[in-house]
């Protein structure tokens, strides 16, 4: 009876423990786990989804989880992420704050106080769409160091364009009235609203050439 009482204890002191990662083997989505003087065999982390939708974020070593033994034996435990440690503290103290925290810096968040959402710390961003991608917004500003490329057919422009300077390489086409202020406009070097002509003459003949 002693024996059986005592194998019922351990088993239910097992059926839930706190752990912390000693390993993990990304290829087959297990891990180690130590848990008091223990170290488990390697175990199956869980996921919030794994069907026919699936996550992926791996644990890492020295993150505090929470061992879930089915019969409280260990052998058939999982292993649930995650618990904030001393190691690793939580990253926000917002109350309504979505907050993601990754291992080179880089941050994402959500906060519902003020209806930011905030990326910061990210080396590089790509989205790739198959039919469309639309950004609506009173405002929008875009900002590079550099340039900004756009590498498509037709760039259109619904409404007024207001530009530093402009540059057009390829040739192209302007309809309906312009209006030219202030400056010069030229055309192969010969201003246009201030050259003279050679020869010119009275009645209904043809001046001479531009003078620049």
């Amino acid at each position: 009876m002693n024996t059986q009482l005592t194998e019922l204890l351990r088993r239910l002191r097992n059926l839930i423990r706190i752990g912390t990662i000693t390993q993990v083997d990304t290829t087959r989505g297990v891990c180690r786990v130590e848990t008091g003087a223990l170290e488990t065999d390697w175990l199956n982390w869980m996921t919030s989804r794994a069907g026919n939708a699936r996550t992926w974020w791996a644990p890492s070593v020295g993150e505090q989880v929470l061992l879930l033994s089915i019969g409280g034996d260990l052998t058939t435990a999982f292993v649930l992420p995650a618990i904030f440690s001393d190691e690793f503290p939580a990253p926000s103290y917002s109350p309504t704050a979505a907050h993601l925290v990754f291992p080179d810096g880089a941050i994402i968040e959500y906060e519902p106080q003020t209806g930011a959402l905030t990326v910061t710390g990210i080396k590089t961003a790509t989205v790739n769409a198959q039919v469309s991608i639309h950004v609506t917004a009173p405002d929008i500003t875009c900002t590079a160091g550099n340039q900004i490329t756009l590498d498509t057919p037709t760039v259109i422009c619904t409404h007024h364009l207001t530009t530093g300077s402009l540059e057009i390489r390829d040739g192209g086409t302007m309809r309906g009235n312009i209006t030219h202020i202030g400056g010069q406009f030229s055309s192969n070097g010969t201003v246009v609203d201030s050259h003279r002509h050679r020869g010119v003459r009275s009645g209904d003949g043809t001046s001479g050439d531009p003078v620049s």
